[in-house]
């Protein structure tokens, strides 16, 4: 996360830059920009795939630009406290957590997505306000969760609660991980999909049969 943040930090930093060609820490910041440019398209073309083919693709294409990127900004003379400096030095302090991210395809090269699900919770803040304790506001953010989650799977977060709200009454006092499990977002959306297809196969089943 703190490695995504620290290249969308340094790419807003070199973009908001009022570019002057007779200024070599400015060509700098250009070339720059067009590295980050890079990156996110390659994301973009990515973006759908399995975790597994994802870092696979990061690990052929997206490391090589990734390294003349950290080339550049080590070559790259800047003042310090200018805006590209700033930005530059946040870039090298997130090294280790962006070289990360190319050998872990679950993780989003841009945390837009996340930053976009938090809106409804800005939104309604003025309403968390009256949680009345760190329990409530705890609470809250379960909820939150479990909402967001849903969305992010593409499930109907009304009957993904009510589903689980009706489970939560079958399932023993302390249950254990892997009976928890199955009603996670991903592996409920998996077994709604099972279901359908049953459905699919059995009105089929019936139509011929008439």
């Amino acid at each position: 996360m703190e490695g995504k943040r620290g290249s969308e930090c340094l790419l807003k930093s070199v973009s908001n830059i009022d570019f002057n060609p007779s200024q070599s820490h400015i060509k700098g910041a250009d070339n720059l920009l067009h590295l980050i440019d890079e990156m996110f398209a390659l994301e973009r073309e990515w973006q759908a795939y399995s975790p597994r083919v994802r870092r696979r693709r990061r690990r052929s294409r997206l490391r090589k630009v990734l390294k003349r990127f950290w080339r550049l900004i080590d070559r790259t003379e800047v003042l310090p406290q200018s805006r590209l400096g700033k930005a530059i030095v946040y870039a090298q302090k997130q090294r280790p957590y962006l070289d990360r991210i190319i050998n872990d395809g679950a993780i989003d090269w841009s945390n837009n997505a996340a930053e976009r699900n938090m809106k409804s919770l800005v939104i309604g803040r003025k309403n968390w306000l009256f949680s009345t304790s760190t329990q409530g506001a705890e609470a809250t953010a379960i909820w939150m969760t479990f909402i967001e989650s849903a969305k992010a799977n593409h499930i109907d977060p009304r009957q993904y609660l009510t589903d689980l709200l009706k489970a939560s009454t079958i399932l023993p006092a302390f249950p254990k991980s892997e009976e928890l499990e199955a009603y996670l977002p991903w592996n409920y959306r998996r077994q709604q999909n099972m279901g359908q297809r049953k459905d699919n196969n059995e009105a089929q089943a019936t139509t011929f049969a008439a």
